[in-house]
């Protein structure tokens, strides 16, 4: 009865990209659910949770976590020790080639000072240099024509050379952004989840946080196929490369961008280069104090604009690390089961939805199977990656490291039995793609009903190796079973994603918790199984998309989708 009662408090608390319509599912044998540790993991990860002890750590103390800079390394040397004081065993960061230095901003002050006086809120755009010092100049505004030639754009630019040499340059139009009247829900409707992740069932509307489907790299590498009667139009990538030159060549001081986003929001992302001779100093500007100098401008009215960016290059960043410990196994100790997600963050806020939230999870999950004293057939390694927003290139590494290819595996390949990645925000977890075939989900499925009153309601499975997703894609691409888990989308894709808004405040506790909780169960369920989880065959494997040209950022999604 004191169990019972104790069940109905913890009821209590707080309640993706392409997913594959794939075939029938197959009956699933019973699964054995231990529901004494269920119990224990549920009293561990409520009474004594240490979830936001880590979250302050990794947002307030370390963060922003940029790869390559000194903050990523000590975040990342602080989660080791945190581990190995939890008694986890075998932990140790992982170095891998990131192949350029480190970039961090250290100071960035801007202000018009005629013909009115006042503050401006910017961010640094990553990997730009910084300003020699104080420098003050009249501001100028271009706008590129729109679908333009080689050609074309280079008239337009020849037009505007005298205006912008030595000046501070608005680069685009003003953006007028609509007010919202019907804003995205925070949490997603039961059922709807139901649709999602219930096998064979047809979502009656498409998931509010779904994933944009990106475009084809290579698509977007290649100009339009030209004709003498056509020129071609360039591509987006060749616009910006061609801009970058004119304004260094011009020695334009600052270029200043508008971030297009409502409510003081700004996201800041990176030079994609990732080289700083190739691109000014580069800020993004809130879409008000954007639209303030506009406006003045188009009246006619000069303006000077006063900018100081510290920026700093970390040579020693070249070489970027990857977070990891264990709970070693028992019986099939060398089988292994992982969790994690990116450690590596923007710079703009502190990195506490994007991902510090699903590294706290993940690390929560280990230190209460750990603290309970599981003993696990299957070794338990916890995982968390740098390089993710420049391309899910610390997973990637990892990955080919130890497991290989599926056309070339690695002896570690074979002794793998799935990977758990979360990347969403701070929401409650609300469901699982596994990448397999469908009979792959059924096990997880039903070992994890019992947590639907925290709002877990399925697992089903994927065929998905689309690039532009998160970390479980470095496993799915190569064969194995990575697992995406999908979260109530809170305000992660609407505020928190790679904005100056994304701070430990963001961050719901009792999501944290109760996801925390559904992990722990959920890797403790496949260290012990009897039988691995079941993969592609070859003839099955789903085919990988063309390559990008050079690796990026997550693509930007909708408005009302979350970026995974």
């Amino acid at each position: 009865m004191k169990k019972m009662a104790a069940l109905l408090l913890f009821a209590s608390l707080s309640f993706s990209p392409f997913i594959a319509a794939l075939a029938q599912t197959p009956a699933a044998p019973p699964q054995r659910v231990d529901s004494e540790l269920y119990w224990k993991i549920r009293k561990e990860g409520t009474e004594r949770s240490q979830a936001m002890r880590t979250l302050h750590f990794l947002t307030d103390v370390y963060g922003p976590r940029v790869t390559g800079s000194p903050n990523f390394k000590a975040a990342a040397e602080w989660t080791v020790n945190q581990m190995k004081a939890w008694g986890l065993k075998n932990t140790r960061l992982e170095p891998w080639d990131f192949g350029h230095p480190g970039w961090g901003n250290e100071r960035l002050t801007a202000h018009i000072i005629s013909p009115v006086k006042d503050a401006l809120v910017c961010e640094a755009l990553a990997w730009t240099p910084g300003t020699n010092g104080t420098v003050t100049a009249r501001a100028v505004q271009i706008v590129l024509p729109e679908r333009h030639t080689k050609e074309q754009l280079t008239a337009y630019l020849d037009g505007v050379r005298e205006q912008v040499k030595g000046k501070i340059v608005l680069v685009g139009r003003h953006q007028t952004l609509p007010v919202t009247f019907n804003p995205q829900n925070k949490r997603r409707e039961d059922q709807d989840v139901r649709n999602q992740y219930t096998p064979n069932a047809q979502p009656a509307i498409v998931p509010p946080f779904a994933a944009a489907t990106p475009a084809s790299p290579a698509a977007a590498a290649a100009p339009a196929q030209a004709t003498p009667q056509s020129p071609a139009i360039l591509t987006p990538v060749q616009t910006r490369d061609i801009l970058d030159q004119f304004l260094v060549a011009n020695g334009v001081l600052v270029r200043v961008n508008d971030t297009g986003r409502e409510h003081g929001q700004i996201r800041a992302l990176n030079n994609r280069t990732l080289d700083t001779s190739k691109v000014v100093p580069t800020v993004v500007m809130r879409n008000e104090d954007y639209g303030r100098i506009s406006r003045i401008l188009a009246d006619g009215t000069p303006v000077e604009l006063e900018f100081n960016i510290l920026n700093r290059a970390y040579p020693e960043g070249s070489t970027s690390y990857n977070v990891v410990g264990e709970i070693p196994g028992g019986d099939k100790a060398d089988e292994v089961v992982m969790l994690g997600g990116h450690l590596d963050s923007w710079h703009a806020a502190t990195g506490a939805t994007d991902n510090a939230a699903g590294c706290t999870v993940m690390l929560e999950a280990a230190r209460i199977l750990n603290t309970l004293g599981v003993k696990p057939r299957r070794t338990i390694r916890v995982a968390l990656w740098s390089g993710e927003e420049q391309g899910l290139r610390g997973s990637r590494a990892y990955v080919k490291e130890h497991f290989g290819t599926f056309e070339n595996p690695k002896p570690g390949y074979a002794k793998f039995n799935g990977y758990f990645n979360v990347d969403a925000g701070t929401g409650r977890i609300r469901g699982m793609n596994i990448f397999g075939p469908p009979e792959t989900a059924n096990g997880l499925r039903q070992a994890l009903a019992p947590f639907e009153d925290l709002g877990f309601l399925g697992v089903i499975a994927t065929a998905n190796v689309l690039a532009g997703g998160s970390d479980n894609i470095s496993f799915n691409e190569v064969g194995l079973p990575g697992i995406d888990l999908g979260q109530d989308p809170i305000e992660y894709a609407t505020h928190t994603w790679h904005t100056n808004l994304d701070t430990y405040e963001r961050v719901v506790e009792s999501d944290v918790r109760s996801a925390a909780i559904v992990m722990a169960a959920a890797v403790y369920h496949l260290a012990m199984s009897d039988e691995m989880l079941p993969r592609f065959t070859k003839d099955k494997m789903p085919a990988l998309p063309p390559p990008a040209p050079t690796p990026s950022p997550r693509p930007a999604a909708s408005p009302a989708a979350t970026p995974r």
